[in-house]
């Protein structure tokens, strides 16, 4: 082919060895196909057009090979849509009303395939053999596009995996069967659920997020699936809060924990973990002033965090496709991922940068649901307040105050903010009205719980909030 000459010959002149040309090797074989298979499910469809409604979520018309295969399933199921009775006399008809009768082999082709099959009862074996066809010719392609891709000199080795990666998963997802189920099925599965949770210690199946009353209003935690919003104007201590749940749901929890920091690096992540965990003042520990009792507590937090399973991804200019890629290898290698943690959502990279940013960050939203919902983790997601949060009477944010998109509100299953009153007023202000050391987390969204206010102490030299029934003396060195 005049392809492989001009592939090849280049390597031919300079002395090297010839690459294979992969594509032409593939494309002079027949592409996976099973043409019987789809005459047999046509003639199954025409002998009873009550199949169509089993089938439908099998196959689609692009799945079978042959056009004429294809255009004949469309016209049936376009037939069916509207009611319509269906033999092959009939179907002779719609075809040459819409001008593709020719096109499908004329009437001696439609009297083939009506007398495909004596029987339609093994019509969704049928389809299930054409759609595996399908695939094969789906996955073909994609490596075939792969490979083409591999050899360009000009892709970046990245972005390549990245699109590969996209490429497979893509046909994976196409494989999702319908999620229809009876009621008597949902019934079994819900009681079973409810069963698992009153056997559970706790009460309750969620992850657990180490604040007492964040986890009482929130029915256990963060649970499978869900996703959590948590927001708050810069300074507020957003990725101070995150390192503490995902600290805790690693080291008390003990389950797998992936930690996507795509603006701090891992060593300053890991600083504040062994601060907060070991109550050294970063300060000090910035400043090398740490004493022989601070060092000793240190080292005994970095035994505890280096024996949890917490995973840190601090990757610049992650996009959605790379984070749950990462999230989907680390779910195989360890069968107990609980938590994905990103830091933060406005940080992500849009799949398009040429679209408005409002529509770049409401896709970015419906990412991470579906990516909950794929890996069946909650995802604790931080999120940016528009300057509005400052500017109202209170100080105190609001869903409206969630910058950029109206999406993120609309997607999160919970919406949290972080609210320290003691940020908008002066020292002896902060003494007088008792304010150090005390912050709210506020729930102004949860899908499947109640919304309130939730008071936490807030130990700033540790970068660290606790339950206020664990507040110590350290207060007193919190005021600025």
């Amino acid at each position: 082919m005049a392809t492989d000459e001009r592939v090849d010959t280049p390597h031919a002149k300079s002395g090297t060895r010839a690459r294979p040309s992969v594509r032409s090797e593939i494309l002079d074989r027949q592409p996976p196909q099973n043409e019987d298979a789809e005459k047999a499910l046509l003639g199954s469809l025409l002998l009873d057009p009550m199949i169509c409604d089993d089938v439908v979520s099998i196959v689609r018309s692009e799945d079978f090979y042959s056009d004429a295969h294809q255009r004949l399933y469309k016209h049936i199921i376009e037939m069916r849509a509207e009611g319509k009775q269906i033999d092959a006399t009939l179907l002779v008809e719609h075809l040459a009303a819409s001008g593709e009768l020719e096109a499908v082999g004329d009437v001696a082709y439609l009297g083939e395939i009506a007398h495909a099959v004596p029987v339609a009862s093994h019509a969704e074996h049928y389809a299930k053999i054409v759609k595996g066809k399908s695939t094969q010719r789906h996955l073909i392609h994609a490596c075939t596009e792969i490979i083409h891709e591999a050899w360009d000199p000009v892709h970046e080795p990245r972005a390549l995996l990245n699109r590969a990666e996209e490429k497979i998963f893509a046909i994976n997802d196409e494989q999702g069967q319908d999620r229809v189920n009876s009621m008597h099925d949902v019934m079994v599965n819900t009681f079973n659920y409810i069963d698992a949770r009153m056997e559970n210690q706790d009460g309750d199946l969620g992850i657990g997020t180490g604040l007492h009353d964040l986890d009482d209003m929130t029915s256990g935690g963060m649970h499978p699936a869900e996703l959590v919003i948590l927001a708050a104007r810069p300074s507020m201590g957003k990725t101070a809060l995150a390192t503490n749940i995902a600290e805790h749901v690693a080291t008390e929890g003990r389950h797998t924990t992936l930690f996507v920091s795509l603006e701090m690096a891992n060593l300053e992540l890991a600083q504040r973990m062994l601060c907060g965990r070991g109550r050294i003042d970063g300060q000090k520990l910035r400043k090398n002033f740490l004493s022989t009792d601070d060092y000793d507590r240190l080292q005994g937090a970095a035994a505890e965090l280096g024996d949890a399973p917490l995973y840190i991804d601090d990757t610049p200019s992650r996009n959605i496709n790379e984070i749950a890629a990462v999230a989907r290898r680390l779910k195989r290698q360890t069968e107990n991922l609980g938590l994905i943690v990103i830091d933060y959502l406005q940080l992500i990279e849009p799949d398009d940068p040429r679209d408005p940013r409002q529509e770049q960050v409401s896709k970015i939203a419906r990412r991470l649901k579906g990516m909950a919902r794929e890996l069946e983790v909650p995802i604790l997601c931080l999120a940016q307040l528009n300057r509005q949060a400052e500017a109202s009477k209170d100080n105190i944010p609001k869903l409206s105050h969630l910058r950029e998109s109206g999406a993120i509100e609309q997607d999160a299953d919970v919406v949290m903010f972080i609210h320290r009153e003691e940020y908008y007023h002066t020292p002896d202000e902060v003494e007088q009205k008792g304010l150090g050391g005390k912050a709210e987390i506020i729930i102004a969204k949860q899908r499947n719980g109640p919304t309130g206010h939730i008071q936490v102490a807030w130990l700033r030299n540790y970068m660290k909030f606790e339950n206020l029934s664990s507040k110590h003396d350290e207060f007193a060195q919190f005021e600025d």
